[in-house]
């Protein structure tokens, strides 16, 4: 990957009077699949429409493949976007869905036919071309409509949460094959979810949004394991990452220097957390949720914090039971309670 497939340089967008964009900065390389993650609302889909053109900027710049595109119409910018809802059109064949962007840009028909089913056969639905969208599948209107996009050799690939309508076996297997398209390709591709799973899944690296402003940028790890905000390291889990004022709980192991004057909260993971540390800070089991063989104990400390741990589902404690919690130093992520950005020492 060398040099920017898309950048974003201090970007704002507003919707009805509302800044919903504000000064986001983003580049994605040449071949990287970056995912745009967060709750309802953040901004994600208003990243993709203002790089496709559909939504004008109110400041900031935006380059695909090197070009400045800000003032530039849809059509012009190279960009393909797979939706949510398919937007499959019900009267046309599949082979007729895939070459519409090709035959309203007066490519020869020859042409057209033999690149519809070149990206038909690399999704796996070559042999769907006569059918129409209403005698498909939810999975196979997902291929037909990535093969629509794939067909016109973008700059970019714009995909807005393109697999939140199939079922969770369907997700997870196109989720896959999603990713192993990318690989194929080599293509630039902007994928939006608020899925968490889908995220570190499928990503190079991972954009978390909040409320039109980038929280953080990092590959799935950075984000997993070095959180740059209690709203990152809360939103990336599940059950969501424990937080605790400093002294609730106090970690065993070798601890760094903390300021006295500062308001730390510590974070951990639940399956970081231990319920048989003698030392540990005193609760009880409000109630057990069994996963397979995992089960997820949740908790009240003696002053009144919350905790989740999990533990092997044989081992789980009973509902009530009286339980130490515990955490090591290595397992311990610390925060500013203030602002919620990561603590980080000078």
């Amino acid at each position: 990957m060398s040099g920017p497939g898309l950048l974003l340089d201090g970007v704002s967008a507003a919707y009805r009077g509302a800044t919903v964009l504000h000064e986001v900065d983003l580049s994605v390389a040449r071949g990287e699949l970056l995912v745009v993650l967060g709750p309802s609302g953040a901004g994600k889909s208003t990243v993709l429409r203002v790089v496709a053109g559909l939504e004008p900027v109110t400041a900031g710049r935006v380059h695909i493949a090197g070009r400045d595109v800000t003032a530039a119409r849809p059509g012009l910018r190279n960009v393909s976007m797979v939706f949510q809802s398919y937007a499959l059109f019900p009267h046309l064949t599949v082979a007729e869905n895939i070459a519409f962007g090709l035959e309203v840009r007066d490519t020869p028909r020859a042409v057209a036919g033999e690149r519809s089913r070149a990206a038909a056969e690399s999704v796996g639905c070559a042999t769907l071309l006569d059918r129409r969208p209403g005698q498909l599948s939810g999975g196979e209107r997902q291929r037909v409509a990535l093969a629509r996009a794939l067909v016109r050799e973008p700059d970019v690939f714009l995909l807005d949460e393109p697999l939140s309508n199939l079922d969770l076996g369907l997700r997870v297997e196109m989720r896959a094959e999603l990713r192993a398209l990318h690989d194929r390709l080599g293509a630039t591709m902007v994928h939006v979810t608020h899925d968490q799973t889908e995220a570190l899944v499928l990503a190079d690296r991972i954009a978390v949004l909040r409320a039109g402003r980038i929280e953080q940028v990092g590959t799935p790890e950075e984000i997993w394991h070095a959180p740059a905000s209690t709203f990152v390291a809360r939103f990336v889990g599940s059950p969501a990452m424990n937080l605790l004022p400093a002294g609730s709980v106090l970690p065993s192991g070798d601890a760094p220097p903390l300021p006295a004057d500062e308001d730390l909260q510590v974070g951990f993971r639940p399956e970081a957390t231990r319920l048989d540390d003698v030392e540990g800070a005193a609760a009880s089991v409000d109630r057990v949720e069994v996963v397979g063989e995992d089960a997820y104990a949740y908790l009240t400390l003696a002053d009144g914090g919350a905790v989740v741990a999990r533990v092997p589902a044989a081992r789980r404690p009973a509902r009530g039971a009286p339980v130490r919690v515990g955490v090591r130093w290595a397992d311990v992520h610390l925060f500013h309670a203030g602002s919620g950005r990561r603590y980080r020492p000078a």
